[in-house]
Parts: C-alpha cells; sequence; structure tokens
C-alpha cells in the first residue's frame, strides 16, 4: 500500500458496466505529513474518502482485493483513510 493525498475527482458518465457504481478519484502519493510528492493516480474509491484527505491506496492485483472491486478491471483501489501517521516516535500527521 500507498500513502496518498487526494487531490480531486474523476466524473465519466460511460464506462465498461464492470465499473458501474464505482467513484474514481485523484490521488498523489505522498510523504508522511500528508504533502504529495509522486505521481498522480486514479483510484476506484472503496471506502468513501474525499477530496484533501490522505489514504492509503493499492495498486494492481491487490487493488481487486475489496468487496467494492472484486474482479472488477481496476488498477488501483483506496482502500482506508488515514487518522494519523507516526514515524520514528513522532506524530507527522493527524487528520483534522
Amino acid at each position: 500500500m500507498v500513502i496518498g493525498k487526494v487531490v480531486g475527482t474523476v466524473v465519466s458518465t460511460r464506462k465498461e458496466e464492470e465499473l458501474l457504481g464505482l467513484k474514481f478519484l485523484l490521488v498523489k502519493a505522498c510523504d508522511a505529513d500528508g504533502n504529495p510528492t509522486g505521481q498522480t493516480t486514479v483510484a476506484v474509491d472503496a471506502v468513501g474518502a474525499g477530496v484533501g484527505e490522505v489514504v492509503l491506496f493499492a495498486s494492481g492485483s491487490s487493488a481487486r482485493q475489496t468487496k467494492v472491486t472484486k474482479d472488477r478491471p481496476v488498477d488501483a483501489t483506496i482502500m482506508a483513510i488515514v487518522d494519523e501517521v507516526e514515524l520514528d516516535g513522532a506524530r507527522r500527521y493527524v487528520k483534522q
């Protein structure tokens, strides 16, 4: 899994039938402080995340292991919303 920050949304009115009902969010990998650092990825939201939240997301075959994405053609899935990150004994990120 990768820690990331939701930076936007993707709306698609026409899509493959297996993708109907799924919400797509733009996620950037981020550092332990919640600051975006990486590439932007389109991820299916399996947990009700929103723009501005720090999340954990998985890509590849792991992205298809949730109830929401089982056997669906997805490459990235948001699997958790982060409440707190502690690194080397110091709190680096706390959800507001």
